[in-house]
């Protein structure tokens, strides 16, 4: 919990250092995009992740790149320990559409896309009642999300069904 705490601070504190005007519209054609952030509702049974994705805008709405997250966990029954850590890699590729909504805000950067990754699975279980319910493999990924951009370099995220957690939240950084 601490960690998390820590890193939220320091979001706000990126954000509010880099407030300004901003001119630049939020996704740009030949540009690059870098999201680290938490991961809520992982897979193997909820809990945190870590994460993010790098992107490089192709055409003016589409951009493809890497996904990468990590979340691991463990449980405890009467006479057992059951502890699991998941790894996700993969690609994917967005479709940003601000323009064809016609989004008038140059700040808020809306997409949507699919990837393909590969997950690595480990665990280690003491005790009784084993059942392994999870396994590596591949995996396609689908996501929806939105960017909005303090300063014309760094903002926040939001991403649903990102690769590996329900909801990810954290910062982008546009280079």
């Amino acid at each position: 919990m601490k960690k998390l705490l820590t890193f939220l601070a320091l979001t706000v504190l990126v954000a509010l250092a880099s407030t300004g005007k901003t001119s630049a519209q939020a996704y740009e054609n030949g540009r690059n995009y870098l999201n680290v952030g938490i991961g809520l509702g992982t897979y193997g049974g909820g809990g945190l992740g870590f994460g993010g994705s790098f992107e490089h805008g192709f055409t003016d709405a589409i951009s493809a790149g890497a996904i990468v997250g990590y979340s691991s966990g463990n449980y405890g029954y009467i006479g057992s320990d059951y502890r699991f850590t998941f790894l996700n890699f993969g690609v994917r590729g967005s479709y940003h559409f601000a323009e064809l909504l016609n989004i008038g805000n140059n700040k808020l950067d809306p997409y949507a896309g699919l990837g393909l990754g590969y997950r690595v699975y480990g665990d280690n279980f003491s005790g009784t009642g084993y059942n392994r319910a999870y396994g590596s493999g591949i995996f396609f990924m689908g996501h929806v999300g939105a960017r909005y951009f303090f300063s014309d370099n760094v903002g926040g995220y939001a991403e649903l069904g990102a690769g590996f957690a329900t909801l990810q939240l954290g910062i982008t950084l546009k280079f």
